[in-house]
């Protein structure tokens, strides 16, 4: 079987230089009036996944 890259992952996640995993955070479209300005900045940022996801995010985009 050929590897193929799991299309909707690869649209969700970034994988960085130094093999870091970010993803974009939840909740930012809407219904964000209520939020605190802390976390309305929060959300901006993306968020850096833990290494411990990473085995099963190689076998989902094998050629990153």
């Amino acid at each position: 079987m050929k590897q193929k890259t799991h299309k909707a992952l690869a649209k969700r996640i970034k994988i960085t230089k130094t093999g870091k995993v970010l993803k974009r955070r939840a909740g930012q479209d809407h219904f964000n009036s209520k939020e605190s300005g802390k976390v309305v900045r929060n959300k901006r940022r993306p968020k850096t996944l833990s290494t411990t996801h990473r085995k099963a995010i190689e076998a989902l985009m094998p050629h990153n």
